[in-house]
């Protein structure tokens, strides 16, 4: 019996394998005019599956050999507030809520711009054997440190040298990251009132959940995760009705400064409050929103099996694209990013989520599932980008200095391209969603938006277009939000392991002063940018974009530094390799788009020959007078754009150099810093969870 059994198991995995192999070969190699989206969902489903099932099992049991009987820092040091033993599910949906934000959305579909090639083959190939994996041995390495951050792990395992550039480099990043994300969110959510009011009700039914499942009927997760969607999906509906009542649509309605101030104020407040009391439970519940949208999203592609009009390579790998400047090598790479690989991931594997493990087994599932699960996402996104129609997709995302200002214009140049697109088509589009125009509206959320507007309107109802529409802005908008407030509390940590090395109270998380300020340094760090962003008439802030998935992924090089060298140091350096490739690929991809954004002469991509520019026309006098502060500004902001490159470029590269020195220095048994891992202690600790 058992022989049999085995022998249809594995008869089942060779039809997956087979059945991904042709998915994928199928498209790699089409070059048809379209591609039927069905064969993405099938080839992501298999690579997945087979990636999870046996990839992940060789990991956990080989590499890092995850031990159930051990006692995690959750159970260890206890104190209701940060350490607090969780359900698995609990904390699997609270980490894919935290580490979903905007780049497994935005990012596909502006490398969209290439065609649906190369971004669908990164985001499956990058997420299997490079994000995966570091979301799942930086989340064990975290737990077996008692739920030490990124940075401080750096500090232990790498010595003072590359620990100092490991803190101060991630910490820039991060607040570089959070703000970004801030500032994301309150364009997407600004004159909103639907999307305001949804996501405001999200707040106190979190509050209810949390205090409902540990204080009023302790453990009931299956009831009080019925009672918070309910709720959610009350929320959801009650944000249209307010949308639509002429008073309460005030009460919501925000300009980008207002927005960005209750931003500030709500990271504080998830910064400083339990973790059971809102932030384990708003994202526990924005997951199942954000899982259901991508569930619903994937059975509508199913059933309609709508056709991929984007082509495979489009005219512009060569770097000439007109929503961002860069070749494809290595442009591709820093797009995409949390698609495939994200180092902000690497931040709450080390930050909350270790803090919430009831045992290291769950580490697996919640490690690499969680990116598993973000990675569809990614591919999903990529669908609803590329079955618009090529002209559309240009014409929405273009910004209106490179195809005009005019419609007809824009039009004209991008029909001129080869993808067609007239005035009509247009303004029919933005009169179905609700808009009053959709040229230009660059930034990749309102094309996503579209896209998956048209795909759940054919399933469900074309006249409801306009729904659809704002449903998916308000989807984006919480999708970034909860990234945003887990990364705050991670900042938080990472600011106490810092300062606690200078007074030790302010590195203790059961003190509360210490919690409060370091909360209230970290928001006021992002805050800052974040506000003057959205003051800016260009949009401050919005100059640092281009940075967002350099940092991203040097952050992401960051992590796999410290994990090999743990890797290293535990006598695993047999499975060093496991880290080392996706390490090797990311500093090489990651360094060469870094010292084109610095130096190329194109003005498109170079941030010193586009100042330098800006800085002449400004000496020159050639500007008229209404442009001389804006162009002061914007100078500033480029110069800013290539110092933080350059220091994230040098953190990385000294990380890199202090990762192979200290592997050297233990493989020729010579002095090094110890290996940092707690000792072992039998778990006491008994699932509560049974009963649900």
């Amino acid at each position: 019996m058992g022989s049999s059994q085995s022998i249809g198991k594995f008869l089942i995995w060779i039809v997956v394998a087979v059945a991904g192999a042709a998915a994928v070969g199928g498209i790699a190699l089409h070059r048809g005019e379209t591609i039927n989206s069905v064969w993405f969902v099938t080839a992501a489903l298999c690579v997945y599956a087979l990636g999870y099932r046996f990839y992940s099992a060789f990991i956990a049991v080989k590499v890092l050999a995850l031990d159930a009987s051990r006692a995690t820092p959750a159970e260890r040091f206890k104190d209701g507030r940060d350490y607090v033993p969780t359900n698995k599910w609990v904390v699997f949906g609270h980490h894919f809520a935290a580490i979903a934000g905007p780049g497994p959305l935005v990012g596909p579909t502006l490398a969209a711009q290439f065609g649906y090639l190369p971004g669908t083959l990164w985001i499956l190939i990058g997420a299997v054997f490079g994000g995966c994996v570091q979301d799942f041995v930086i989340l064990f390495f975290s737990t077996r440190r008692d739920g030490r951050s990124l940075g401080q792990m750096a500090r232990d395992e790498l010595g003072p040298v590359g620990g100092a550039a490991a803190l101060i480099g991630v910490m820039m990043i991060m607040i570089i990251l959070i703000a970004v994300l801030g500032l994301v969110v309150v364009n997407a959510m600004k004159h909103s009132p639907w999307g305001t009011s949804t996501i405001a009700a999200t707040i106190p039914i979190a509050i209810l959940v949390g205090i409902y499942m540990r204080n009023i009927r302790p453990g009931r997760v299956l009831e009080g995760t019925l009672i918070g969607v309910a709720l959610l999906l009350l929320a959801v509906a009650g944000g249209g009705w307010v949308d639509h009542n002429a008073t309460l649509r005030t009460w919501f309605d925000f300009d980008a400064p207002q927005l960005a101030v209750l931003v500030i104020a709500y990271g504080f407040s998830a910064a400083v409050l339990p973790v059971w009391l809102l932030l384990a439970p708003r994202d526990y519940l924005s997951t199942f929103m954000k899982m259901g949208t991508m569930a619903l999203l994937c059975i509508a592609i199913v059933v309609l099996h709508p056709e991929v009009k984007m082509p495979a390579l489009t005219q512009f790998v060569d770097g000439s694209g007109p929503i961002f400047g860069g070749k494809l090598f290595p442009f591709v790479f820093i797009t995409i990013a949390c698609g495939a690989i994200s180092g902000f991931h690497s931040l709450i594997s080390s930050g909350t989520t270790p803090k919430l493990l009831t045992n290291e087994v769950h580490a697996r599932m919640i490690g690499y599932g969680g990116m598993m699960m973000e990675s569809f996402v990614a591919i999903m996104a990529m669908i609803a980008a590329c079955v618009l129609d090529p002209g559309v997709f240009f014409a929405i995302n273009s910004p209106a200095g490179v195809v005009g200002g005019a419609a007809a214009d824009a039009v004209a140049t991008i029909s001129g391209w080869g993808f067609p697109v007239n005035q009509e088509q247009m303004n029919a589009l933005a009169h179905a969603m609700g808009e009053a125009s959709l040229f230009a509206r660059t930034g990749g959320a309102p094309s996503l938006a579209v896209g998956m507007a048209s795909i759940f309107g054919s399933a469900f109802g074309a006249g409801m277009l306009a729904i659809w529409y704002h449903f998916a802005i308000m989807f984006e908008a919480l999708f970034i939000l909860t990234t945003l407030d887990a990364g705050t509390r991670v900042a938080r940590f990472m600011l106490q392991d810092m300062l606690g090395n200078l007074y030790k109270p302010l590195g203790r998380t059961a003190w509360y002063p210490g919690v409060i300020i370091t909360s209230g340094v970290v928001v006021a760090a992002w805050g800052y940018f974040l506000y003057m962003g959205t003051v800016d008439p260009l949009g401050g802030i919005n100059s640092l974009w281009p940075l967002f998935g350099i940092s991203n992924q040097m952050l992401a090089a960051i992590a796999l530094c410290v994990a090999t060298t743990i890797l290293v140091k535990s006598g695993k350096a047999r499975y060093v390799w496991v880290t080392a490739l996706p390490l090797a690929w990311l500093v090489i991809m990651t360094s060469w788009a870094a010292l084109e954004k610095l130096f190329s002469p194109e003005l498109k991509i170079g941030f010193i020959a586009k100042a330098n520019d800006l800085a002449a026309q400004l000496a020159s006098g050639s500007l008229p007078p209404d442009k001389l502060a804006v162009t002061q500004q914007l100078i500033f902001n480029i110069r800013v754009d290539a110092l933080l490159t350059i220091v994230f470029l040098v953190t990385t590269w000294v990380l890199v150099f202090e990762t192979l020195r200290i592997s050297y220095r233990i493989r020729s048994g010579r002095r090094h810093p110890p290996l940092s891992e707690a000792p072992h202690v039998p778990s006491r600790l008994a699932e509560e969870w049974m009963r649900d």
